[in-house]
């Protein structure tokens, strides 16, 4: 997949496949990898439904500021019924999708895994709301996330380094608070 903002993404070069999402385009990604089967699984669990109730639900977990694409949703479900998770049953035709005992154990098994996920929604939806940081700082990520984005050519391994460090260090110093001589002012 092509992004507009980078030629290097349509060759690997050392980006990420997906394209970066701004406003007005796709938002960012929401679920970390195996988080949105699970999730299905789990809302599957607790009530039988069909693809666009999910669509709905999951919308409105994240009060409407994320609404996941039937193009992500669907082949979701085809991959939890061909592992046999879920079963869908053709109703009026539109697949009804119920647990499967096979899925239930693996719900089970997979607790932990699911608050996990549950608690990722939250955070998810406070950065997609934009609550979680001023504007400020969103642009100055933005420009941060631009200017990567602007490298051409391959990376050296001493400009690694050093944007490793850079990016660590700021990261760190982001944590660890206000440095020692501004908190005596």
């Amino acid at each position: 997949m092509r992004d507009h903002h980078s030629p290097h993404r349509e060759h690997g070069g050392g980006f990420d496949k997906r394209p970066v999402r701004e406003r007005g385009g796709r938002g960012p990604r929401v679920f970390a990898p195996g988080d949105l089967k699970l999730l299905l699984l789990a809302l599957i669990a607790e009530q039988p439904c069909h693809g666009y109730d999910l669509i709905r639900q999951i919308e409105d977990m994240f009060d409407g500021a994320y609404s996941p694409s039937p193009g992500v949703i669907y082949p979701t479900l085809t991959f939890l019924e061909e592992s046999d998770l879920i079963q869908g049953d053709a109703d009026a035709g539109k697949k009804r999708y119920s647990v499967t005992e096979v899925g239930r154990l693996s719900l089970s098994e997979q607790a932990i895994a699911l608050d996990g996920v549950r608690m990722r929604i939250e955070v998810s939806k406070r950065s997609l709301r934009g609550h979680d940081r001023p504007p400020e700082i969103h642009e100055a990520v933005h420009n941060l996330r631009h200017a990567l984005q602007m490298h051409h050519g391959r990376w050296s391994p001493e400009e690694i380094l050093r944007v490793r460090d850079l990016l660590n260090n700021t990261a760190k110093a982001i944590v660890d608070g206000p440095a020692v001589s501004e908190k005596t002012e």
